[in-house]
């Protein structure tokens, strides 16, 4: 039997486990969820060196100083926030019965239930985090999981499936690995809940399987992230920021900037500053160590093409720092695309990796046009002072999220939700949003002990002055 149909057939059996031990065991108390969680956290502290080590193995270069911050520590975070608000996520919410059925003593609620089994499929580029902070959400409503990390990372996959095992309760959390057909068949089967996180084009295949079964996904995709920079932004500052942002896990986040649109008569003076903050932080590439490499050679492949696309099409290409590239490392330089045609390839596609586009523009209006004649993206960044241009660009435009004189800070926000919109995502997780994301919202009756619809001649058979009753309440 091969390796991936021996997991297809443990998935499947352990997806029947949980549903069934959900079905046997009833609504988890908040300390069982506490519990839960904390296993997972356990599993980290315990198992953080060999598994940061395994993600820089994958990468062919990610120090795992860098992997602690990104993934460790921000799915820690994470877990951490939900063990300790769920409690106060799981009360309650009382709601109004009207004012006939309040005066009679009806009550009313709406509980949180565990939708049941949650499979979440995680992405390369954050390997933990698009696992274990969704899970993170899954647990404090009381649910359990499947993880299936990406097989772009399979040392890091093995060794997080290896922990799990050693750690975990599979009937609670457990981890597959495999390639596309065992994303194919989790998927596929008739799970609670279905997370995924990676490119749009896959999430709707996950959706379509998803349907088969009507089971409820969350996407968190991605798309081309704009930057505005506006009149009264400092360029300084911008371009310190971007370059942080730009620069972080070599561009290979969903919320890394693709697009910054640039004041046309501030366009060198940005450049200038973007390029000397970038070389500040990277003052060579190929032989530093802080630089994450490219993942893989067809990803290196996928962004050299979109460069040599627009070069051919005349753009102006910067590369930073300006040296030569090394075939012996998939370590690469920034590459700033200025001003390319809009059929560059470039413009079209998620760049993922380190490149970014420079779009002069003259009146604000254009941008927000051009914003808006794209998908939805998952971010969007504005940069300035001018507050009721600030106010205009978020009124006019819709994304996933929004940082405001920065990048890529919203999405660290523990308590408050993360996720796209349109061709970005649908759905969210982290904060109390997360939790609800992951429960049935459950509205419970409770009705008054007298029933006077009978005397107030609201059932058959109806007297003459029913439709008199009715009619009366016909109000503006």
């Amino acid at each position: 039997m091969s390796t991936d149909a021996a997991v297809t057939t443990d998935l499947e059996e352990i997806l029947r486990a949980q549903q069934e031990a959900t079905r046997a065991a009833g609504l988890p108390s908040a300390q069982t969820r506490r519990e839960r969680i904390q296993r997972v956290v356990d599993l980290l502290v315990a198992n953080h060196k060999d598994l940061t080590e395994a993600i820089n193995e994958d990468f062919g270069g990610r120090i795992p100083a860098y992997s602690v911050m990104n993934d460790v520590l921000g799915s820690m975070v994470s877990l951490k926030h939900v063990r300790d608000s769920l409690e106060e996520w799981m009360i309650r919410s009382p709601r109004a019965t009207g004012a006939m059925q309040d005066q009679l003593g009806a009550t009313a609620y709406v509980s949180y239930q565990p939708k049941g089994s949650i499979g979440i499929i995680g992405t390369w580029n954050a390997p933990l985090f698009t696992l274990l902070s969704p899970l993170a959400c899954a647990l404090g409503a009381g649910n359990r999981a499947v993880l299936k990390p990406s097989e772009i990372v399979p040392n890091t996959a093995a060794v997080l499936a290896e922990a799990a095992r050693r750690t975990l309760d599979p009937v609670e959390v457990a981890v597959v690995t495999g390639g596309p057909e065992v994303a194919d068949l989790l998927t596929s089967l008739p799970f609670d809940h279905l997370v995924f996180t990676g490119s749009t084009t896959v999430g709707k295949l996950v959706m379509a399987n998803a349907a088969k079964n009507l089971v409820p996904v969350t996407l968190e995709l991605g798309g081309k992230s704009p930057s505005v920079l506006s009149r009264s932004a400092d360029i300084s500052s911008a371009a310190s920021r971007l370059a942080i942002a730009k620069s972080t896990n070599a561009g290979q986040l969903c919320v890394s900037p693709d697009l910054i649109y640039v004041p046309r008569e501030n366009t060198e003076a940005f450049i200038d500053a973007f390029t000397d903050q970038f070389t500040g932080l990277f003052p060579t590439i190929a032989d530093n160590k802080d630089m994450v490499s490219i993942v893989s050679d067809r990803h290196l492949a996928r962004i050299e093409g979109y460069i040599a696309d627009a070069e051919e099409r005349g753009a102006r290409i910067i590369t930073v720092p300006d040296e030569e590239l090394s075939a012996d490392t998939r370590r690469r330089p920034l590459r700033i695309v200025v001003d390319p045609p809009t059929d560059a390839q470039i413009m079209k596609e998620e760049i993922f990796g380190p490149a970014v586009v420079i779009l002069p523009y003259d009146q604000l209006d254009s941008v927000v046009a051009d914003i808006n004649s794209r998908p939805k993206p998952l971010a969007l960044y504005y940069f300035g002072t001018d507050l009721d241009e600030k106010e205009s660009v978020l009124e006019r435009t819709v994304s996933g999220g929004v940082t405001i004189n920065d990048a890529m800070s919203h999405p660290g926000l523990s308590d408050a939700p993360f996720g796209g919109v349109g061709a970005s995502g649908i759905g969210h997780y982290h904060g109390r949003e997360g939790f609800l994301e992951f429960s049935h919202a459950r509205t419970v009756f409770e009705a008054a002990q007298h029933d006077p619809r009978g005397e107030w001649g609201m059932l058959p058979p109806y007297g003459e002055g029913f439709e008199q009753m009715m009619l009366a309440q016909v109000t503006p």
